[in-house]
């Protein structure tokens, strides 16, 4: 008889965490989570058995994570909110994989982002470079995912930039929008984390989609697909952030910072060959065509609603 292993995903009742879950679950694995609010109300609470993700009880975290062979990591911030910084970030990931040493995890699925820099000046991209030093030196075999541009359904990005390509007369792109991004369907990245999470190969895998296009591109397509009427204006950085600032307070959001555009003109959303993936952004935004952009998807809002419900 052979026994079901048991993967342990943070935030599996989150955007990419769900997708790696239900992955991890059709290929024959026991899952649990480790997530803020356990009993957040999600389609995979039967499936699922949560438990509290608090950093401030590494003890807790501990007990929570004995009994699973494998843990997959999905935890991090987008930017720095009132009490959460990406510094706390690697403290917090820090806490996590010592916790799960303690608790005789075996191995762990690290998800990371396409080009990590311990020298960046960046903190996005330096604190993600400083986990995967960490993951690396942790007494258990790992696997590191290094994700560009996710897109898929509910994802924020993709869908807030079609939504504001449908309602807004203007669409701002910084300087010539040359610099190149390579968008990876979400659920191509789940299937490359379970896979993972079926060996005990330590190894990084950059994981970005079959299609390359420059940032000004990929708003034309967009565009083109959901019959945009929006102008789209090249503007310098400074004017692009202004404006992104102004709808932002307009949508009580934080639409873009400096950080994320200056990370997107360095082209740190592209890596080049290989593809790992193989979903074509161009075939899924046609087939989604009628649902991009319909709705706004809030990140303060979603964040403020996280924290107010979490069990710490």
């Amino acid at each position: 008889m052979v026994l079901k292993r048991t993967a342990a995903v943070t935030g599996a009742f989150s955007y990419t965490g769900s997708y790696i879950a239900r992955a991890l679950l059709e290929r024959g694995w026991d899952v649990i989570t480790l997530t803020r609010d356990p009993g957040r109300p999600h389609q995979l609470q039967a499936r699922v058995k949560a438990s509290s993700l608090d950093f401030s009880r590494p003890e807790q975290l501990e007990a929570n994570l004995r009994g699973a062979h494998t843990v997959v990591n999905t935890y991090w911030v987008r930017f720095n909110y009132p009490g959460s910084s990406f510094e706390q970030a690697v403290e917090n990931s820090q806490t996590l994989i010592a916790a799960a040493e303690r608790a005789g995890v075996k191995r762990i699925i690290h998800i990371s982002v396409s080009n990590p820099d311990l020298n960046s000046d960046l903190p996005y991209y330096r604190g993600k470079a400083q986990v995967e030093e960490i993951v690396k030196a942790s007494k258990m075999s790992w696997a590191i995912l290094q994700p560009t541009l996710i897109f898929g359904k509910k994802e924020v990005l993709i869908h807030n930039i079609a939504w504001l390509l449908r309602h807004f007369p203007i669409f701002v792109i910084a300087s010539d929008g040359r610099y190149r991004v390579q968008p990876i369907f979400v659920e191509d990245l789940a299937a490359m984390a379970a896979k993972a999470a079926g060996t005990t190969r330590n190894e990084i895998l950059p994981a970005a989609g079959p299609e390359i296009y420059t940032y000004a591109e990929l708003i034309n397509l967009l565009k083109q697909i959901i019959g945009s009427r929006a102008i789209i204006l090249h503007t310098p950085p400074w004017l692009t952030l202004l404006m992104a600032k102004l709808v932002g307070l307009l949508l009580r959001d934080l639409t873009l910072t400096s950080e994320e555009l200056q990370g997107l003109m360095e082209e740190r959303l592209y890596i080049g060959e290989p593809a790992l993936a193989s979903t074509r952004f161009s075939d899924w935004a046609k087939e989604k065509r009628h649902d991009l952009g319909l709705f706004y998807r809030n990140e303060l809002k979603r964040h403020h609603q996280q924290a107010k419900t979490a069990s710490f």
